[in-house]
């Protein structure tokens, strides 16, 4: 993504969501143009009234946000109460945003945009692929408008987090995932192989607490709930994996992968205990990962595990120079 690319964020905003909005947001460079929302941490139109949250405390509501799916394409819906807290931001009881979302549609809005900037357009997709996948169906020719697409998702050799083979994004719209990796654009999926690596802790939380900006300290509230579901669940020390953020640092170019192949991508749509699962061919591994014919999905598999202090660093460093541009 270079710096004139507009973006646009599909999100299912719960904690590590806000966090990856809040870091795209303290570049007043980016030129992120809209963002649509999506069920997953949590329904679509509370994941809305969190991204405007969101948008309040970086002053920037001159950014529209559009609801999009509440269920897969085959109508299923499995939220995350337990990892984000029943409003998807950690139980922390926020006010009811001023700004309500635009009453376009999220999959129009993607097409519009796309329309409005061909071969410019940067789509960054931090949660089920419902609205990039209805997007499509709506204007096959998307995939030829939009310049790139990053993804956070799937589990290549890492385990799954919501089943022993899949990721909670793929898992969450098979169909869906697998219609947008096989759409025919650029691809860049940044899978639990990489995000499980890169790890807040408590002590980032504590500097964040302690910063000046009134966004870095929204952060750290939000935070506290995710290091203890993840102390609890996961890693047993309060310590939370960098999923949405790291994908946006990612998607920005501020992140460069160490390892990140292009390789062919499919997802399992079956109704077995496989179901959701990232099967990405990755035998050339033993050659270097040789180019594969027709594959255009770059699969990140390993970073320096230094972003979270990037994160931090960024956030607190939330200047008023980015609270006086809306």
């Amino acid at each position: 993504m270079t710096p004139n690319d507009p973006l646009l964020v599909d999100c299912d905003t719960g904690i590590d969501d806000a966090l990856a909005l809040l870091y795209l947001l303290a570049d007043p460079g980016i030129d992120l143009r809209a963002i649509t929302t999506v069920f997953g941490n949590t329904s679509a139109e509370i994941a809305a009234s969190n991204t405007l949250r969101v948008l309040e405390h970086a002053g920037r509501l001159d950014i529209p946000t559009a609801i999009g799916a509440d269920s897969s394409l085959r109508g299923t819906a499995q939220l995350a109460p337990h990892v984000h807290g029943d409003d998807g931001l950690g139980n922390t009881g926020l006010p009811c945003p001023v700004a309500s979302p635009t009453t376009e549609p999220a999959a129009e809005l993607i097409v519009r945009l796309a329309r409005e900037n061909p071969g410019r357009l940067h789509l960054l997709a931090m949660g089920p692929l419902t609205n990039l996948a209805t997007a499509v169906l709506l204007d096959p020719e998307l995939p030829g408008l939009v310049k790139h697409v990053t993804i956070m998702g799937g589990a290549v050799h890492h385990p799954g987090n919501v089943t022993p083979a899949a990721e909670a994004n793929i898992a969450n719209d098979p169909e869906a995932a697998r219609l947008v990796l096989r759409a025919g654009w650029d691809v860049t999926l940044v899978p639990l192989d990489v995000t499980m690596t890169e790890v807040l802790t408590e002590d980032h939380r504590r500097r964040m607490l302690a910063g000046d900006a009134p966004t870095s300290r929204f952060a750290a509230e939000i935070l506290e709930h995710y290091l203890d579901v993840y102390q609890r669940d996961v890693f047993g020390a309060r310590q939370a994996a960098c999923h949405d953020p790291l994908a946006a640092a990612i998607a920005i170019g501020e992140v460069c992968p160490v390892l990140a192949p292009i390789v062919a991508v499919d997802v399992d749509t079956t109704d077995g205990p496989a179901r959701g699962k990232t099967i990405a061919d990755t035998r050339g591994q033993y050659r270097g990962f040789p180019a594969q014919h027709g594959s255009r999905v770059r699969v990140a598999l390993r970073t320096d595990g230094t972003f979270a202090d990037r994160l931090v660093q960024r956030l607190c460093g939330f200047s008023s120079r980015c609270l006086d541009i809306a």
